[in-house]
Order: C-alpha cells, then sequence, then structure tokens
C-alpha cells in the first residue's frame, strides 16, 4: 500500500517546502508511483516544482480553516493511487493548528492506517529564533497524533539546533527531555547541517526561488561553475543522510 508522508509545522518559514522537495527528489527515482500535494494556502511553493507531479488542494475557504469535505476528497485521492505509491504532501503554517484538530476529530489517519498505509509525519525543529516555536510545534503533533510515527528534521541552516541546560552546559537536541521522552516514535533525526549563507546558502536559495531540482540545478546553464559543484556536494551529502536515516 501507499506510503503517506506529510510535513507538519506551526512556524512559517522555517523549511517545510524544501523539505517536501527533498523527500520528493529522494523518493522519484524510487517509487513506482509518485504522487504529491500541496496543502498550503499562502505559499503554493511545492506546487512550483515542474520535476514532481504536484496537485495543489484548497482545504478552506479562508486561509486559515479546514473545510472538512476538502480534506476528505484528499483522503479519497490517496486511496484511489495505485499500490505502492509514495505520497508526499506539503502543509502550510496558518492551517497547522485547523488541520491537527481535523486530524484528531476525522481520525483520518486512522482510516488510513486500517487501509494498510505507512503514515509518516516530518516536523521541522530549527536553531535560532525560531527554535522554541518549533519545538512547541513539535511537541503539539506528539500530543495530539499519539499514534503516527514521526521524522524530525533539523535545520541548522539559522543555526545549531542545541540549547543550554539547567547546570550551565550545551545540549543537543539528543539530550533533551522531549526527544528522550518520545524516541520510540521517532522514526529518525534528519540533520540539514549549518552552511556558508554567502556560498552555499545562496546557491540553494536561487535553486529554490526557480523551482528546481538539485539535478535541475546542476545541468543549468544559469548557475557559474562552482555554484554547480557546491550543489551537487550538497545534494550528495543529503541524500546520504536520507539513506542513512531510512526514509
Amino acid at each position: 500500500m501507499a506510503l503517506i508522508n506529510m510535513t507538519l509545522q506551526g512556524k512559517g518559514g522555517v523549511g517545510k517546502s524544501f523539505i517536501s522537495s527533498l523527500l520528493a527528489q529522494y523518493y522519484l527515482p524510487r517509487a513506482d508511483n509518485l504522487q504529491c500535494f500541496d496543502t498550503d494556502p499562502v505559499n503554493q511553493t511545492f506546487a512550483g516544482y515542474k520535476a514532481f507531479p504536484v496537485e495543489t488542494i484548497r482545504l478552506g475557504e479562508r486561509q486559515d480553516e479546514i473545510n472538512a469535505r476538502y480534506f476528505d476528497a484528499l483522503i479519497e485521492k490517496i486511496i484511489d493511487l495505485p499500490e505502492e505509491s509514495v505520497v508526499v504532501i506539503d502543509n502550510g503554517a496558518s492551517t497547522f493548528l485547523p488541520l491537527l484538530g481535523y486530524l484528531v476529530e476525522a481520525q483520518a489517519f486512522d482510516v488510513l492506517h486500517e487501509l494498510g498505509h505507512e503514515i509518516r509525519l516530518h516536523t521541522i525543529v530549527t536553531g535560532g529564533q525560531a527554535s522554541t516555536d518549533t519545538v512547541q510545534g513539535l511537541g503539539q503533533i506528539l500530543t495530539h497524533l499519539p499514534e503516527l510515527t514521526i521524522v524530525v528534521w533539523l535545520n541548522e541552516y539559522f543555526g545549531r539546533v542545541e540549547r543550554r541546560a539547567a547546570n550551565g552546559e550545551i545540549e543537543g537536541f539528543e539530550q533533551s527531555g522531549l526527544y528522550k521522552k518520545n524516541k520510540e516514535r521517532i522514526h529518525a533525526l534528519v540533520r540539514l547541517p549549518e552552511v556558508r549563507k554567502e556560498t552555499f546558502g545562496h546557491d540553494i536559495e536561487q535553486m529554490m526561488r526557480a523551482r528546481l531540482t538539485f539535478d535541475e540545478a546542476v545541468q543549468s546553464p544559469e548557475f557559474a561553475v562552482m555554484a554547480r559543484q557546491r550543489l551537487k556536494m550538497t545534494w550528495r551529502t543529503l541524500h546520504a543522510t536520507m539513506e542513512q536515516a531510512v526514509l
């Protein structure tokens, strides 16, 4: 049956669409059938990629609401997919809480699970100013969807994912109480390492603005030779990290 991947995080601008694109790039050569959905009502970044079969799904009449019938239609689309399909769903920050409420109330994932589908939720924890907000978002997912497997992406683009403990020592996410308490539910930790923003970071941002995959950008004459080399190195590292996470 299908492997269903959904990105969820209540904080905007932390890399949800980037991670959805990474998942699509990872599964594209592996899956018999890849189907992607963009449910972000504000920034439909994921839908802009021509390399993936992405369908835009409207979840409500307003940007901050969920119409249950619209999400019901998405569930039906997933059920109708061929066996052994892989699904990647990108969701926006503005519908994070309404979507959590719908998923709990309707037990939508229970329906898919009973039909034999495997479900993985992907969420992001960042360093820097958004660290507290993204940790809270992870906590809400763990609380409201207690039966589902979670992949936590540690995005260090904004700084290292670490905090100062009560004893004054610096500890990483793996030493946090939230991780230790929920370790059995976390399928994998995938680390997006900090990169030099003037070079690697700039190249990735340019690639994302153009809605290109790593392979497309490496072949594009719009990128200078060394930029293509840096992107090739970055994808090699990210691909190996995702393989190690057994996604």
